[in-house]
């Protein structure tokens, strides 16, 4: 039977080596091994990426082309990360805030909607539908130089080929009961969607990971997109 051994390292005893250097396995005192977390190792490796939409005080609007229409339009989302051929990734944080204020012309039954899903059949190419603004793809671990091999796009001012919601990863819905006796309504203020899974479900390319925000009124947020990387064949 094989026995493994430690050297107890918890305190002063911990050590660091140049990559690639042999080191022994590091546990505590009495023997417990310590394990790092599988999703950060990746980000140490450069496999981390995201983006924003929108920045500091300045939300984008939500809706269809061009912000015209406040619904959430299919072929207009407003945001995507394309993922090519032979790539995969893995969601592991996106965030949703709309600052919108109540609005005098509000009504009751007025809606908004913030939706995350997946077409998990193709990549439309990222010149398709002519994003407004191509946001900047941003390595989790700052110090490295590898690049994501996706593609991102948000706010589109054209449309894209219909893209088809095979898998739909989060929604939120917001009502608008109104008063007329009193005439206000709920605020709903300062809405949000938060996915960060527990089970991380791998999309593989080609595919596009899809957001959408809007409403019967018109909608300002903000969002943020972190996933990790790697090739399939690594899978």
């Amino acid at each position: 039977m094989a026995i493994i051994k430690t050297r107890g390292r918890q305190g002063t005893g911990v050590s660091r080596v140049a990559e690639g250097q042999k080191i022994e396995v590091r546990s505590t005192r009495d023997g417990s091994i310590f394990g790092a977390d599988w999703k950060q190792a990746m980000i140490l490796e450069g496999r981390g990426f995201m983006i924003n939409l929108g920045s500091l005080s300045g939300p984008v609007a939500g809706g269809g082309v061009g912000d015209t229409t406040y619904a959430p339009d299919l072929d207009a989302p407003e945001f995507v990360i394309g993922v090519p051929q032979n790539i995969s990734i893995l969601p592991l944080r996106v965030e949703v805030e709309l600052t919108s204020a109540l609005s005098t012309s509000i009504a009751d039954d007025d809606e908004l909607d913030i939706i995350l899903a997946v077409d998990q059949d193709k990549e439309n190419g990222s010149s398709a539908g002519s994003a407004g603004t191509v946001p900047a793809i941003y390595n989790l671990n700052t110090l490295h130089n590898r690049t994501s091999s996706c593609w991102a796009n948000q706010q589109y001012t054209a449309t894209m080929t219909d893209p088809v919601l095979d898998l739909e990863l989060a929604h939120v819905t917001k009502i608008m009961e109104y008063h007329s006796s009193t005439g206000y309504g709920v605020e709903w203020r300062g809405v949000s969607m938060l996915y960060e899974p527990e089970t991380l479900i791998v999309i593989n390319g080609p595919a596009m990971l899809i957001g959408y925000f809007g409403g019967t009124l018109p909608q300002l947020g903000f969002a943020t997109v972190q996933w990790l990387e790697i090739p399939t064949s690594d899978i």
